[in-house]
């Protein structure tokens, strides 16, 4: 049987395959560092965080979490159902508007409603002169776990949004139309039909909102909230504590690998399947009278709460401090960004297309599970992986000493820990996934027919996937490219942790300035982050589109 099984190993291995498990156990390295580091010796300060602060970092990240995860949801497919099963004025208007809250960090809106509130904030200015009220101070405080449940509802929405209107558009037809043609109410409809048949794609969207949550620090940090994110972070900068730093992402990984895993036992029990192979659209019905009214007040409310009054109030802000914040390091700053993020979505597709090309030629259980350990950075925390790959280049730099010493370098250097690579590396680990899904969708609707005749005529794998398949899958690498982008312009708990000295991106430079109380002059980094996010968005909607018609 093992001959047999080697035999088929040695065979089919080739190039690409042998770069895609030697990537999936690069990938996995950071992961391994962490769940061996709960069984090394613990830091002098972790019985302080296990008697005093560990029930609080659980508990506030449990509520933190569950709210987000519940309201996201239902706001999520409401709109979506909305949008994808009735017509009514400024719909298409709203179905775009409604994924642009992702080109905004939840941080960035945190520090713009922080402010607005706040008793010098626009919003008790215009109150207090404009209007002569003076209002109880509770109503505006945002700086609180109900705020921070608001700022993460409103920005992160559109992943459920986007997941259960996908689905209702393509594979609900026959199940709705069958309960409209039997005269159900709409709201039976919704709730006995809808929601049952939706619920892997609701699940898919309620985790990536999960693993945001956790993921995130500006915004607990900002309102006060300790999560275990922010747990980590002050265990490693404000005690200098690495091991109980550590003791802490893992308890914080085995948590995500048991939603994980949840999440996939979840999609896998509740799969439908149409009776045909192409089912017909959902066909939308017309909305009048008081219904349209109440859907366009519905959807405005959240665009504008989501979208509109947090980039009004940023554009007032970058106005008044433009003169100032715009400086000649500035420049650089955004060279810096676009730089970086480019270097990482080349390295992140690269990656994904051989990793998918490998998959699909031949799939076995060597490759499914390369797949998925390449897939698996997306579910972990950047104060998390940070840890992890901190850990790795440290090794490696140990290893190469001597090789260091012999180049002239100097005993003891650290020539790759903290460097551009380092965070390279990191992005690469932590957003390898968003490439991966895009060039596996695209591969999937692709087959293997075409490969199949390509190898019969006596083309070599790679000769196949260049001349046959390549121009083929244009529009899933540019979709993954797109969304790779718009992550990692976003993120900042990697960027912050793992950045070499004196490099700032716009991210970081925003959370600089908003740390040092300047909220106001975050604005004009924060407007630079949106406007790109809005470019990524866009592209994506049309690509989206596109592939719908």
């Amino acid at each position: 049987m093992l001959a047999w099984l080697l035999r088929g190993f040695r065979q089919r291995w080739n190039g690409w395959i042998a770069i895609s498990g030697i990537g999936a156990a690069i990938a996995l390295l950071p992961s391994l560092y962490i769940f061996t580091g709960i069984w090394g010796k613990p830091g002098e300060n972790w019985g302080h965080i296990r008697d005093y602060m560990l029930i609080d970092y659980a508990l506030q990240s449990l509520l933190l979490v569950v709210c987000v995860v519940a309201l996201t949801v239902a706001v999520g497919v409401s709109l979506a159902w909305l949008t994808a099963a009735y017509e009514f004025p400024l719909r298409r208007i709203l179905s775009f508007a409604f994924i642009l809250p992702l080109a905004i960090p939840p941080h960035i809106a945190a520090y713009t409603y922080g402010d607005m509130l706040s008793y010098t904030g626009t919003v008790q200015r215009l109150l207090r002169n404009g209007l002569g009220l003076k209002l109880n101070q509770a109503y505006f405080d945002v700086m609180s776990m109900q705020g921070a449940v608001f700022i993460f509802t409103m920005f992160l929405f559109p992943y459920v949004y986007l997941m259960a209107k996908s689905f209702l558009e393509r594979h609900s037809a026959s199940y709705i139309e069958n309960a409209r043609l039997l005269g159900q109410h709409p709201l039976y409809i919704f709730v006995r039909v809808v929601l049952p048949i939706s619920q892997g794609a609701i699940v898919g969207g309620a985790s990536l909102v999960a693993f945001e949550v956790l993921n995130d620090y500006g915004v607990s940090k900002h309102f006060g909230i300790q999560t275990f994110t922010v747990g980590i972070f002050k265990t490693w900068f404000g005690m200098y504590d690495i091991e109980s730093a550590i003791r802490l992402a893992a308890m914080l990984m085995s948590v995500i690998v048991g939603l994980f895993i949840l999440e996939r036992l979840l999609r896998r029990r509740k799969r439908y399947h149409a009776a045909a192979n192409r089912s017909a659209p959902l066909q939308r019905r017309k909305l009048t009278g008081f219904p349209a009214v109440a859907a366009v007040l519905f959807g405005s409310v959240v665009v504008l709460a989501s979208f509109v009054i947090p980039v009004a109030q940023l554009t007032a802000w970058a106005v008044w401090t433009y003169a100032d914040v715009w400086n000649d390091s500035f420049p650089e700053l955004i060279g810096n960004t676009l730089a970086i993020c480019l270097a990482a979505v080349l390295l992140i597709m690269l990656i994904a297309v051989i990793a998918a090309n490998a998959l699909h030629t031949w799939r076995s259980g060597f490759t499914l599970v390369a797949s998925k350990l390449l897939s698996m950075g997306y579910s972990m925390p950047g104060a998390v992986l940070s840890i992890g790959v901190l850990a790795v280049f440290l090794s490696l730099d140990h290893s190469l000493a001597g090789i260091y010493e012999w180049l002239g370098l100097g005993a003891g250097r650290l020539v790759l820990s903290m460097s551009i690579a380092m965070l390279l590396f990191a992005y690469v680990v932590r957003f390898l996934s968003v490439g991966f899904n895009a060039v596996d969708a695209g591969r999937e609707k692709l087959g293997t027919r075409l490969s199949e005749a390509s190898r019969m005529l006596g083309y070599s794998m790679t000769r196949t996937f260049f001349k046959a398949e390549l121009p083929l899958l244009r529009g899933a690498l540019l979709t993954g490219a797109i969304l790779s982008f718009m992550e990692v312009v976003k993120e900042l708990p990697l960027t912050l942790l793992l950045r070499p000295f004196n490099f700032n991106t716009l991210s970081t430079k925003a959370y600089q300035y908003a740390s040092d109380e300047q909220i106001h002059y975050a604005a004009l980094p924060s407007l630079l982050i949106i406007a790109l996010g809005i470019i990524s968005v866009s592209l994506f909607h049309l690509l989206g589109r596109r592939g719908h018609e």
